[in-house]
């Protein structure tokens, strides 16, 4: 182990959406910040979720108000600073003959349009099948529902966008460094890793399903229980060509999302199981079968478990509030920090969700700010635009536009593509190529080795999952050839 390094202000522990959201907040106000992630970013629930920026409209039978107004506040913000990976969408939500009336459905869309601060998304309607889009895939028994606004996210992007940010702030993001134990010396926390110790003078514990592991680590105490909850999604060919995304309510009283994904494919989820500590994280023969017949209860055209293209599973760390049922328990988040006469501060997170990652962090340095008084006091990232994207909410039509002009070689969906992961940023990415071959190495489906090289040098990324599933979502499109030309131009360029 080799001597500490300069101490940093903060060391945020966790790069997950919270952590990075945190480190980026910390890092804006001037402060010295070390992130620390024991594997890639986003590499666990971060890049699981459902992929929305949503108030959870299922919250409201919770009579989660104040976290379904928290999050409404937050979907026009996050849109308008993030508008290449975030945009609006129109969610169809069937009403089901003997499950919940069609006044309850739409008193809960009318508290859902009016207790947040929506000002460009557009409000509720009540819609008919046989005269809307939705209705064609549609078993002909659905006759009536509601279309409302929401906001799809790239949920992998949006964290590794937040640590961009912050390390362009002076923030020094560490990946693939697990903390193996936290210690109190003198006024600062020392933290030791593999190969490195690090100095800092507060602890934020970010480390979502991990938060107690590293309270042991650090040798604290708490009385905070979580519950872990593993929500798994199926990916399957396109089912449907519009573009509304689905909100289906089954007979158990649980929803679960049918949307349209990355072009080719829709995207089906999510369960709610608890995870065991021993329990694989990924989805069960029973949640596929689950979701597969959940959505052919709708659909025309049944969903069986062999068009299954890619599955995933995330684990939610969610404060356990007593709740009976795995969904019922709060999506909500609390702190706890440290007593100030047992010194050097640390702060650890429980709870949250993608869509108030912005909030929570604002929240969390201003607890800091407590105890690191120079911190500067004002807000700034819900007007801040993360890295590439600087262009207004409407404005992917004309940078898709620009960038197919600038570099005629890119086919259409490649471009989109471009735009939707890095905005404005997309011009660096490609830099000054004028051809395809000055792209370097094609690996299939418009990845190339500059895309690579920007990835390896900007962005983190390691290997090819980190490029194939978090930085893109191009594992849906290569083929294992293509994989491992990729793995090989990795190890050429990064030999151990």
């Amino acid at each position: 182990m080799g001597q500490a390094e300069h101490t940093f202000d903060v060391a945020v522990i966790g790069g997950g959406v919270n952590g990075a959201g945190i480190a980026r907040d910390l890092a804006g106000r001037g402060a010295r910040v070390l992130l620390l992630e024991g594997g890639d970013l986003a590499g666990g629930t971060s890049s699981a979720s459902s992929k929305l920026i949503h108030g959870g409209l299922r919250y409201l039978e919770h009579y989660e108000f104040g976290l379904v107004r928290e999050a409404l506040s937050e979907r026009e913000r996050l849109w308008t600073i993030a508008p290449h990976i975030i945009w609006p969408m129109r969610f169809v939500l069937p009403h089901v003959r003997g499950l919940r009336p069609r006044w309850l459905l739409r008193l809960g869309l009318f508290l859902y349009d009016h207790i947040g601060a929506r000002k460009k998304l557009p409000a509720t309607q009540s819609i008919r099948f046989d005269r809307h889009p939705a209705g064609g895939p549609l078993k002909p028994e659905f006759t009536h529902g509601f279309a409302y606004s929401d906001c799809w996210v790239d949920d992998a992007r949006l964290v590794i966008l937040n640590a961009r940010d912050a390390a362009d702030r002076g923030a020094h993001v560490r990946t693939r460094c697990p903390v193996e134990k936290l210690e109190r010396v003198g006024p600062a926390w020392r933290i030791d890793t593999p190969d490195r110790r690090f100095s800092a003078r507060a602890i934020v514990n970010a480390a979502g399903p991990g938060v107690l592991d590293l309270l042991r680590k650090a040798d604290e105490r708490t009385d905070s229980a979580l519950r872990l909850v593993r929500g798994s999604h199926i990916v399957v060919p396109r089912l449907f060509d519009h573009p509304y995304p689905y909100f289906f309510q089954l007979p158990d009283g649980r929803i679960f999302f049918a949307m349209p994904y990355e072009r080719d494919f829709t995207l089906i989820g999510t369960t709610d199981r608890d995870q065991g500590p021993d329990d694989p994280i990924e989805a069960s023969e029973e949640e596929i079968a689950y979701l597969c017949e959940g959505a052919s209860r709708f659909f025309k055209e049944a969903v069986l478990p062999e068009q299954i293209v890619w599955t995933f599973a995330g684990v939610r760390p969610l404060i356990d509030d007593g709740s009976g049922k795995p969904e019922a328990a709060t999506r909500g988040y609390r702190f706890e920090l440290s007593d100030e006469d047992e010194g050097a501060p640390i702060l650890s997170v429980f709870g949250g969700k993608i869509t108030t990652y912005r909030h929570l962090a604002q929240e969390a340095v201003a607890l800091l700010a407590e105890r690191l008084p120079e911190l500067d006091g004002q807000h700034w990232t819900d007007r801040a635009p993360l890295p590439g994207g600087d262009f207004a909410t409407d404005g992917q039509p004309k940078l898709r536009s620009e960038l197919a002009a600038r570099y005629p070689f890119l086919e259409p969906a490649w471009a989109d593509r471009l735009v939707k992961a890095y905005g404005t940023l997309a011009f660096t990415v490609l830099g000054d190529a004028a051809t395809l071959a000055a792209c370097g190495e094609h690996f299939g489906a418009g990845l190339t080795a500059r895309e690579v090289r920007y990835l390896c040098t900007r962005e983190w990324a390691v290997t090819a999952d980190d490029i194939l599933w978090r930085r893109t979502k191009l594992g849906l499109r290569c083929s294992p050839e293509q994989r491992q030309a990729l793995e090989q131009f990795l190890t050429q360029e990064h030999p151990a």
